[in-house]
């Protein structure tokens, strides 16, 4: 089988980072290739090279045998490079034609407009051919991740992709629509197109995928057959000692109600009831997990437990006292924490270093700051403790929050 994509020798350095160390990978025509690694493993940074959003430091691409120079990911794009990104790049108010023919519309009157029945043809075509189960005319901010995640593809595809890099595909997807993408896999592998699958699930990796790379600190540590390989051995090989998969964690030991939720009502942007009459309890020492599909409410109740959103009814406790109307800088300071789900935007400052990141939300206590003036050498001292209790790779209390992989963002 004809090799696809090779990459020779590939370093990606970042100031005081090495992301990537002298990495060859080989992927075949026609297959689903599994890149696999911890957070922090180098997996993006190396697709995003193939994908031109990086130049290499040194090393060489090589697209069906011929090296291959990328300025931009439109350099890419034009080679037959599509990804399809962890957070996804659509227009909400947009339909799903829109997104998918934009910048590449077919025009009509000499050029003049665009033809927007040849684009939704084309989009029709192209979604009946691979077998995409989508509406062309829906608003991207009416269907489902799932349904968006498609319309990436369909995308890609439409700019003429051979080889598809999907960045954690099921980090958002319900299980019904993991399998659907893995049949979408299926079926577009059968039709001659590569598939380079980043993932840290050893499930999810033996199950999609012909061959499986594992990456550990930036290098490359084995390429094995899925069929020929094990999730203690792609665990192993992932962290460089024996994993123990299964481990009984006994009955938690509980404690006192710390916080509490009680008919608790809040109400979308558009005035619906997302949350209608949720009571909880969360005792000390207690994991409480909030389950279900994405946008039935989860986001509106969180937002309104951490003071991001007052609740139109109903109670909030915390350590004994009614939070309900308590700003959010009176939840940080009564020791109640949040990382929202979209780190990015509302977690974090990207162009701050790690010092600068760990201080906001802390910059008004006495700690790191007094009589208004933030303590830096004690800030520093705080932030170097942090990344080393965790591990947060990599051990670089000057480095941007954009350096970092979107786990280690956590």
């Amino acid at each position: 089988m004809a090799t696809a994509v090779h990459l020779d020798g590939i370093t990606k350095r970042f100031p005081g980072v090495v992301a990537n160390d002298d990495v060859d990978l080989e992927v075949e025509r026609g297959t689903v290739h599994a890149l696999l690694g911890e957070n922090g493993a180098g997996k993006t940074t190396l697709m995003n090279v193939l994908y031109g959003l990086y130049e290499p430091t040194s090393g060489e691409v090589r697209l069906d045998g011929e090296p291959r120079e990328f300025g931009s990911p439109r350099d890419a794009i034009d080679a037959g490079i599509g990804m399809i990104h962890q957070h996804f790049m659509l227009v909400d108010p947009m339909t799903v034609t829109e997104n998918i023919t934009l910048g590449n519309e077919p025009r009509k009157w000499g050029g003049l407009a665009v033809d927007r029945a040849g684009s939704r043809e084309a989009v029709v075509d192209l979604a009946d051919r691979y077998g995409f189960d989508i509406d062309p005319d829906a608003r991207i901010e009416d269907v489902s991740v799932g349904e968006q995640q498609r319309v990436e593809i369909l995308k890609a595809l439409y700019r003429g992709a051979d080889t598809l890099i999907l960045d954690e595909p099921t980090a958002v997807l319900t299980p019904q629509e993991v399998d659907e993408l893995f049949d979408v896999l299926t079926e577009l592998t059968s039709q001659g197109k590569t598939i380079i699958f980043i993932t840290h699930k050893l499930g999810e990796a033996m199950r999609a995928a012909d061959e499986i790379s594992v990456l550990r600190d930036g290098r490359k540590v084995g390429t094995v057959d899925a069929d020929a390989t094990s999730q203690e051995e792609l665990a192993e090989l992932m962290v460089g000692r024996e994993v123990l998969l299964d481990v009984d964690h006994g009955t938690a030991e509980t404690g006192e109600v710390v916080a509490s939720a009680s008919d608790v009502v809040v109400e979308d942007e558009r005035g619906v009831r997302a949350v209608d009459g949720v009571s909880f309890e969360v005792r000390a020492g207690e994991v409480f997990g909030i389950a279900g599909v994405d946008g039935n409410g989860q986001s509106e109740l969180v937002e309104s437990v951490t003071g991001l959103r007052t609740p139109d009814a109903g109670e909030i406790r915390f350590r004994g006292e009614d939070v309900t109307t308590a700003s959010r800088r009176q939840r940080i300071e009564a020791g109640m924490a949040y990382i929202p789900e979209d780190r990015q935007d509302r977690g974090l400052v990207m162009e701050f270093d790690l010092v600068e990141n760990g201080l906001l939300g802390s910059q008004h206590g006495r700690e790191l700051a007094s009589n208004g003036r933030i303590d830096w050498p004690k800030t520093r001292g705080h932030a170097e403790a942090i990344i080393d209790e965790y591990d947060v790779r990599p051990p670089d209390a000057d480095a941007e929050a954009e350096s970092l992989s979107g786990g280690r963002t956590s």
